[in-house]
């Protein structure tokens, strides 16, 4: 039989949509108004939120619709004795279910007010911490884990910078994730990774505990940060291939220092000279705008915690097990048993629950 439905959502939902209602019967008045329709901008904005409102509601009859669907499947499979209507009720209820849950996550997350930088891009680094080459092995898991899980959210990235270990893993990689919500799906990846594995490198095959940091950043965009020439400290240098291998002739490696911050970010993966430098920008970019909004907030007093502390075992967000197959969100106080899944992208087994967790957060609903 299916699981239970933990909390039903319906009534809370419910009585937030009267404000929502009403935002769409004005929305549909101003976007037959000759004069807000003559600013193109304007007309742009108010037709992006008339879409959210109906893409809300949708959802919410959808939502109803199933509930439906879901109880009369569930009398079914109470009252009848027939075994092969009986195993198609079942099937029909953890689908339904399993339904409820997406329309219940897509509805609240439409409710709560979001963030301006969780609809754009970001840019995503990892690094080596605790562990030496086992930390930049998991290095590389973490980053093979986040292009799959890319490729499932139909993203796009690019590799701006990396540092490869020994062995082949990454003492540090940072890329950049575009696309629609990008930094939605990444914004609950900063912090301490830790996993614990027999290492390659280990003979006598005991556990090991390492520790990987991974910082998530929004990319701005030329409006929120303006940036200008005099600010920057450009140099060019020979860059220093891995192993001997692609190193160039040239000095096409790049730094650039922001003088009134001190961030410095350094480019040599690419031959040119300016693609380097372009993928510089746009991590310095990133840092310079992080950097700034640590400072606002400071100034307000508001307490901020760093996202990727120390790299100390201790300091973890989450950890994966290898041996017990297991994966534990620390935030949320979440396990499930199927890491081989989870590395392989299907990261929404972590992400939806903590999505949910803020969610409920945000609207103060409680269960």
């Amino acid at each position: 039989m299916g699981t239970v439905i933990e909390f039903d959502y319906l009534q809370e939902i419910e009585k937030r949509l009267p404000p929502i209602l009403n935002r769409k019967e004005e929305l549909e008045k101003l976007l037959t108004n000759t004069e807000i329709l003559s600013d193109s901008n304007k007309t742009l904005e108010l037709t992006k939120e008339y879409k959210e409102i109906t893409e809300l509601l949708n959802n919410f009859e959808a939502y109803k619709t199933t509930k439906k669907e879901l109880a009369e499947a569930q009398e079914l499979l109470r009252t009848t004795t027939d075994e092969e209507l009986r195993e198609l009720a079942e099937k029909e209820i953890l689908h339904l279910e399993k339904r409820i849950k997406e329309l219940e996550l897509n509805i609240l997350y439409k409710l709560m007010p979001k963030k301006p930088e969780w609809q754009g891009n970001c840019i995503v680094e990892i690094r080596a911490a605790a562990g030496g080459e086992e930390s930049a092995l998991f290095a590389l898991d973490l980053f093979r884990m986040y292009t799959k899980y890319i490729e499932k959210k139909h993203l796009n990235y690019e590799i701006l910078s990396s540092r490869p270990s020994d062995l082949s893993g990454f003492k540090e990689i940072i890329f950049s994730v575009e696309g629609n919500e990008a930094f939605r799906y990444f914004r609950f990846e900063s912090g301490v990774h830790r996993v614990q594995r027999i290492p390659i490198t280990e003979a006598s095959g005991r556990i090991h505990t390492s520790t990987v940091t991974v910082a998530v950043l929004p990319e701005p965009t030329e409006i929120e940060l303006k940036i200008e020439p005099q600010e920057l400290k450009i140099e060019v240098f020979r860059a220093s291939g891995h192993g001997g291998q692609h190193v160039n002739v040239t000095d096409s490696a790049v730094r650039i220092t922001h003088i009134p911050t001190g961030i410095v970010v350094s480019c040599q993966d690419e031959r040119s000279q300016i693609k380097n430098r372009a993928k510089a920008m746009k991590i310095l970019r990133a840092r310079i705008l992080e950097a700034k909004k640590k400072e606002e907030e400071e100034k307000i007093g508001a307490q901020r915690r760093s996202q990727i502390g120390s790299g100390d075992r201790a300091e973890k967000i989450r950890t994966y097990n290898f041996p017990q197959n297991r994966v534990t969100d620390h935030r949320i106080g979440l396990t499930v048993y199927n890491l081989d899944e989870i590395l392989e992208g299907d990261l929404d087994y972590i992400i939806k629950p903590l999505e949910m967790s803020e969610i409920l957060k945000f609207l103060e609903i409680k269960k």
